[in-house]
C-alpha cells in the first residue's frame, strides 16, 4: 500500500522554517508529484515569481570520537549520498538545495543552502570519477 500524501521530516522542517522567517514575503508549496523538487516558493503578492528547492535531511552525526571541546563548537553534522546525474537533470533540477541539519542541542534545523550550480562546482572540485558522492557536513 502506498501513502497518498508523503512529505518527509526535512521537507516539513525546512518549509516551516521558511514560513517562520519569510512568511510575509513568500508562499511555500508542496508539489503533488515527485519531480526532484521538494518545495516551491512563490512571491506572496502574485504567486508568479518562483524558486524551487530540493531538501536533503539527515539525522545528527555529531562525531562522538572528537574531543569534547571540538564537539561543543558544532551545532549539528549530517551525512548524505549525492547523485551527479540527478544534480544535472534539467527536468528535475531545483534552483537551490537545502541540506537540513538537525542536532540534539538546537531546536531549529541548521540549513546549508547552495544553488544547483554551486553544488555542481563543488562536485567538480572533488575530481571524483564516480557519479555518487558520500558527503559529510
Amino acid at each position: 500500500m502506498q501513502p497518498i500524501f508523503t512529505i518527509h521530516a526535512g521537507e516539513y522542517l525546512v518549509g516551516n522554517l521558511i514560513e517562520k522567517k519569510f512568511g510575509q514575503l513568500v508562499n511555500v508549496w508542496i508539489p503533488s508529484k515527485d519531480t526532484g523538487i521538494d518545495l516551491l516558493l512563490t512571491d506572496k503578492v502574485t504567486n508568479t515569481k518562483t524558486v524551487s528547492i530540493q531538501v536533503k535531511f539527515s539525522k545528527d552525526y555529531l562525531p562522538t570520537n572528537a574531543k569534547p571541546e571540538d564537539q561543543v563548537k558544532l551545532l549539528a553534522c549530517g551525512w548524505w549520498v549525492l547523485n551527479r546525474p540527478k544534480l544535472e537533470d534539467p527536468k528535475s533540477r531545483a534552483d537551490f538545495w537545502i541540506f537540513a541539519l538537525h542536532g540534539f542541542r538546537e531546536k531549529e534545523i541548521q540549513p546549508v543552502i547552495l544553488s544547483s550550480e554551486r553544488l555542481l562546482k563543488i562536485y567538480d572540485k572533488l575530481e571524483r570519477n564516480s557519479n555518487t558522492i558520500q558527503s559529510y557536513i
